[in-house]
């Protein structure tokens, strides 16, 4: 859907916010199509497309479900994100141990200011992606939102070791095909995923009538779509391409096969 199209039947005061919310997502996109010819994103490009597609899902969520759901967001998604990666980065729990290399731009408590950002830019996206999919079936849909989420740590905990953003302690075992990232990782993601997608859909209401969510469910297909593209030509990592493609593809696949069916019934 486009951006132009998006915007029918919205009040005036609203469709500025949508078009806002594309812009920040599109520029985002191009942000990261530039990835692959600098091996891997150099630190400005790394932060700049995660602020960038975390203000689109910002906006995004402001226009589409109102300021509650935005400080929702921004407190369960952003400062939860906050506190497991200091506590896990200090600790060792619940990711396992682990440092950063100090590439990412400031930090606050140990953790680089982006970090957070980018648990925020997903978040939203794998909440509306599981509510699509699962429908009447409430309770199941922090699972699979916490499922999303996490398994696009399949692709970006790799990409991020591999730049020296940063590095594991003990990175066996590991996933098959997925090396120098531990087991241990992914569970704390699941781990930490499942509370914060269990308060969001608790906290982040419906969509108004307006504009839908054609926005968060584009990056959460471009993100996957990329990341498998990119892992497999350019980056090097052909099988974090293939398990990233299966893990993430669980929900992915069955996302794009339900909005073209939907677009056919139209």
């Amino acid at each position: 859907m486009s951006a132009a199209a998006s915007t029918r039947h919205v009040p005036h005061h609203r469709s500025g916010g949508v078009l806002a919310a594309w812009a920040a997502g599109a520029t985002g996109i191009v942000a990261q199509m530039i990835f692959p010819f600098t091996d891997g994103g150099t630190p400005t490009l790394t932060i700049l497309s995660v602020m960038l597609l975390a203000t689109a899902s910002l906006v995004h969520v402001t226009v589409t479900r109102g300021p509650v759901a935005l400080l929702a967001l921004v407190v369960v998604a952003g400062g939860g994100g906050l506190v497991a990666e200091a506590v896990g980065v200090h600790t060792g729990v619940p990711f396992g141990s682990y440092a950063y290399a100090g590439t990412l731009g400031p930090q606050v408590i140990g953790v680089p200011a982006v970090v957070p950002l980018a648990w925020l830019m997903m978040a939203y996206p794998a909440l509306l992606v599981a509510r699509r999919l699962i429908g009447r079936h409430r309770a199941a849909v922090p699972v699979v939102a916490a499922w999303a989420l996490t398994s696009w740590d399949v692709f970006l905990d790799p990409q991020m070791v591999d730049a020296g953003h940063w590095r594991w302690a003990h990175p066996t075992p590991s996933l098959p095909g997925v090396d120098d990232i531990p087991l241990t990782n992914f569970a704390g993601w699941l781990v930490v995923s499942l509370v914060m997608c269990v308060l969001l859909d608790r906290l982040v209401g419906p969509p108004r009538r307006g504009p839908g969510d054609a926005l968060p469910f584009t990056v959460f297909l471009w993100v996957y779509a990329s990341s498998v593209l990119a892992h497999l030509a350019f980056f090097g990592r052909p099988p974090v391409a293939l398990v990233g493609a299966i893990v993430m593809g669980v929900v992915a696949i069955p996302l794009a096969v339900d909005l073209w069916r939907h677009r056919r019934q139209r």
